[in-house]
């Protein structure tokens, strides 16, 4: 985990519809940036649209939300399109934000080890400092969670 009070690592990340999003260019928002593991397991689609859901929330307190997988650009448009998503998700098959932001870790499977993404949210203030950061995070209870750490 990164901590809290340390500038954020900026990214270079396409969106699912090809448009190029950095951390810098959010400057003045605060951002909910959320790694997941992949688009369309029963996770990772019941945090995405509990975000699409409460997005408008987001925007009333002046947020933006940004979710992150390694997942293409045209995977996460599917995933877009599939459940109506009304937010920024972002590619990254490189892993350089996600591994930046400390979401690639060792993982247990059913007694099997492997790397891969571990469903983190960090919120992000309007001066790209980290606030608040989560690991482990449970999916169907983040967005309502990160909604709260707005107020």
């Amino acid at each position: 985990m990164l901590e809290v009070g340390t500038k954020a690592p900026d990214f270079s990340l396409q969106d699912q519809n090809g448009k190029i999003h950095t951390l810098a260019e959010y400057a003045g928002k605060k951002v909910v940036l959320y790694f997941y593991p992949k688009d369309n397991t029963p996770g990772c689609t019941k945090q995405a649209c509990g975000f699409s859901e409460r997005y408008p929330q987001f925007m009333e307190k002046g947020a933006v939300v940004l979710g992150v997988s390694k997942d293409s650009v045209a995977s996460h448009k599917k995933f877009e399109e599939k459940y109506n998503l009304g937010f920024t998700l972002l590619a990254d098959p490189e892993l350089n934000a996600i591994k930046a932001y400390d979401a690639w870790q060792e993982k247990k499977n059913y007694g099997k080890i492997s790397m891969g993404v571990v469903r983190t949210t960090y919120l992000i203030d309007e001066n790209g400092i980290i606030v608040k950061s989560f690991d482990k995070v449970k999916a169907a209870e983040n967005p309502e969670q990160m909604l709260g750490e707005l107020s």
